[in-house]
């Protein structure tokens, strides 16, 4: 009979297992997508990241959907119809649901175009559908959420850090593609943090050419551990 080996772990192995399954909300925070015009590879990050930290909730930060047919700045006249866009969409949403079937999706000012145009076109609310129908999903759409003292906010109204400093509250957000970190501000009673988890769109889709004379994209997530430690995850390109 062969004697079963059992691997040993060092005491250095055995804290950060420990860490990992401290029973506390780790919290995968997924950056811009702006489907269909999503990175390639950019999904796979992200599970590996959401395993690699032994995540057990998820945030998308804001702006699933690209919507560029409805954009209110200049559109690409050899881009998809409004129609095809959306079609592609939801395909590429729905790997995203199947991966991640319960999660809070903040609603960023992608998404929200249609909404906006049905209320310039003075259409009541009622005739509008809401994400969920739409794209298939049954996720917790909000405009802002708050988990262990942290707000979670697409972040139209500036920076993370201006946000974290003028709430007083630490705070996560997206919507600022070229930023990603992580900055502590620490008072004598107090420490909190804004974070920019970065993006995950394609910069050479047509629907990112209005920043191509910007910075280059962010690429990257975030991690969120008890509401006491934040991590920035670029990804490898």
């Amino acid at each position: 009979m062969t004697k079963e080996i059992r691997p040993r772990i060092n005491a250095q192995q055995k804290r950060a297992l420990d860490y990992l399954r401290t029973k506390e909300r780790r919290i995968l925070v997924i950056g811009d997508l702006h489907c269909p015009f999503e990175l390639d590879g950019y999904f796979d990050f992200c599970l590996d990241t959401y395993d690699r930290f032994a995540c057990n909730q998820v945030i998308a930060i804001g702006d699933i959907l690209d919507n560029h047919y409805a954009s209110y700045h200049e559109t690409d006249g050899n881009g998809m119809s409004g129609g095809y866009e959306l079609q592609e969409a939801i395909k590429h949403v729905d790997k995203w649901a199947q991966a991640f079937p319960v999660a809070d999706v903040i609603i960023g000012n992608h998404d929200r175009l249609i909404m906006r145009k049905a209320f310039s076109s003075s259409v009541p609310r009622e005739w509008i559908k809401d994400y969920n129908e739409v794209l298939g999903t049954s996720w917790n759409w909000v405009e802002r959420i708050e988990y262990d003292g942290v707000q979670y906010v697409h972040g139209e109204g500036g920076t993370a850090r201006t946000k974290a400093k003028n709430d007083m509250q630490s705070t996560v957000q997206g919507h600022i593609h070229t930023q990603a970190y992580v900055e502590w501000l620490v008072g004598n009673r107090s420490k909190i943090f804004g974070m920019q988890v970065g993006c995950g769109i394609d910069r050479d889709s047509y629907a990112a050419a209005y920043a191509k004379h910007y910075k280059k994209q962010a690429i990257g997530c975030g991690v969120v551990i008890g509401g006491h430690t934040a991590i920035n995850c670029l990804m490898p390109l």
